[in-house]
């Protein structure tokens, strides 16, 4: 049983679904990545205000506290707000892996059942081929035990002719009232 065409082309889709999934997958990592990048930009902005917050008491400057303050409320609520998109995100990222992992799973199982059918193919092949050549070897060996059959019959034929005459003749000798004698290959 060769494998069909129906089977060559759903490994084809199966590819093709398995490729897909993985840029889906990609996607949402990258998603993830550049969401957890500007979480920790946001976190260094507010870093940055509590410093100037800091250093603007050292001076006394009352606009630079007044900006860091602003900056570090800023950046708390900014990370507030990505923090429920990172953790959706993560979920995502999950989802697609094990979309990505089943649509793999399939596409293996169909190269395998594939792989299967070809070594049964190559079995059956194998084992026809062995089967011809014993079919062969045994039609020879038939017709080279019929030629041997022949040929010894072509060798035995002499020796009966001479003594199916002889026969002959000592019946003849006896019929006639004589001795019968001994062939000899001088007569």
């Amino acid at each position: 049983m060769a494998v069909s065409r129906a089977m060559r082309r759903l490994i084809e889709v199966r590819v093709l679904e398995e490729e897909l999934s993985q840029a889906a997958l990609e996607s949402a990592v990258e998603e993830l990545r550049r969401m957890e990048a500007a979480l920790a930009a946001a976190q260094e902005r507010e870093r940055n205000g509590r410093r100037q917050v800091t250093a603007s008491a050292s001076t006394g400057e009352l606009i630079d506290r007044i900006a860091g303050l602003e900056e570090t409320r800023a950046a708390a609520r900014h990370s507030a707000a990505l923090k429920p998109g990172i953790a959706e995100a993560e979920l995502e990222v999950a989802r697609r892996r094990q979309q990505f992992l089943a649509k793999r799973i399939e596409r293996r199982q169909v190269e395998t059942l594939i792989q299967k059918t070809e070594a049964k193919d190559a079995v059956h092949v194998g084992r026809r081929a062995q089967r011809d050549l014993d079919d062969w070897f045994l039609s020879r060996a038939r017709h080279g035990a019929d030629r041997n059959e022949r040929a010894r019959e072509k060798e035995e034929s002499p020796q009966r002719r001479s003594s199916s005459v002889a026969t002959a003749v000592d019946s003849g000798l006896r019929a006639k009232g004589g001795e019968p004698r001994a062939l000899s290959d001088d007569t």
